[in-house]
């Protein structure tokens, strides 16, 4: 990764001068790329995070992420270590560092926010050093949570101890991890998040707010199929729809032993289209909805026992910065 590592901005500082040259950052007033507000504003850090460029992560796939963190620090002011890994044939102990720093206005002249990154470029022979390395990069007062985006292994990932276990979130993308990431033995599981199912939200509220107008009985009665069809480049989502789908009704007390729940693939080409259908064993009864998210629009049609309606609605993912936030937070 030394073209990721060289295209992230920044300034190059050796390894063991970290925390001096971020100093002098806040510091020096009025110095090339250095912040112009007072050394008291960098202390508003709220949370540590730390973005784990995997190996699969092509150059502008790191910088669209690095901007994902910066749009997230803007709303969360926060001290970010970005790891950018190198290929296992770079020989030796390399440890390469940048800092880079920003400060902005949040939502009145007297809402000063700064953010502070620390990048870390490293071979495999360097892995014995990362993790206290991290620690020192780290503001020890603070709440530490961690991003492994594109991943090659889930065993390899594991070998991140110090990440995984002190993490009070550990955020992956089931979209693009390897099979097993979701259901792998880390060692905090209970911590871990799928932003697959965040970037989801505007779907979930919608949706669920729509059948929670009718009686759980209602909603059940005679369900005979849950079918999520959806385009080819959306297969994560309707995978993680279903299964969110599966535990509300769950919740509602179905039968889902009797309970076809399934997908189908509509445009493999696409990336557009989500929807739901219910299935009832009575012919008369349906619920729909369709939305896509290149419009923006979405449609419900539903027959539940109390009359016909059909509504239109809006229907959108989360930004990734908001999906971060939600897979943080809540």
């Amino acid at each position: 990764m030394p073209a990721i590592f060289e295209a992230l901005p920044g300034l190059e500082v050796p390894v063991g001068a970290i925390a001096r040259n971020l100093a002098r950052m806040w510091s020096n007033e009025g110095a090339p790329s250095a912040p112009t507000l007072d050394a008291d504003d960098a202390k508003a850090t709220q949370a540590n995070f730390v973005l784990h460029l995997g190996l699969n992560t092509e150059l502008a796939d790191a910088v669209r992420q690095f901007e994902t963190v910066v749009n997230f620090s803007r709303r969360t002011p926060s001290r970010v270590v970005v790891l950018c890994p190198l290929q296992a044939d770079v020989a030796g102990t390399v440890i390469r560092a940048k800092i880079f720093a920003e400060c902005f206005l949040g939502r009145s002249k007297s809402d000063k926010r700064c953010v502070e990154f620390v990048i870390l470029s490293y071979s495999r022979g360097a892995r014995p050093f990362l993790e206290n390395q991290v620690s020192i990069c780290l503001s020890t007062d603070l709440p530490l949570y961690y991003w492994a985006h594109r991943f090659s292994a889930s065993g390899r990932l594991a070998d991140y101890r110090y990440l995984l276990g002190r993490a009070q979130r550990v955020l992956i993308d089931s979209a693009i991890s390897p099979p097993d990431a979701l259901a792998y033995p880390w060692p905090n599981p209970r911590a871990t998040r799928d932003l697959v199912y965040s970037r989801l939200l505007p779907v979930r509220q919608t949706v669920g707010q729509f059948l929670a107008a009718y009686p759980p009985a209602q909603l059940i009665a005679g369900l005979v199929g849950v079918t999520v069809a959806h385009d080819g480049g959306l297969a994560a989502e309707a995978r993680v729809l279903l299964a969110w789908l599966r535990r509300r009704l769950l919740a509602c007390e179905a039968v889902i032993a009797t309970v076809n729940f399934s997908d189908e693939c509509l445009d493999p080409e696409s990336a557009n289209r989500l929807a739901i259908r219910f299935i009832f064993a009575d012919s008369t009864h349906f619920f729909r909805w369709s939305g896509d998210l290149v419009s923006g629009q979405a449609v419900f049609e539903a027959e539940l026992g109390s009359g016909a309606t059909k509504l239109a609605a809006a229907v959108s993912l989360l930004k990734p910065e908001a999906a971060l936030t939600e897979a943080m937070f809540f």
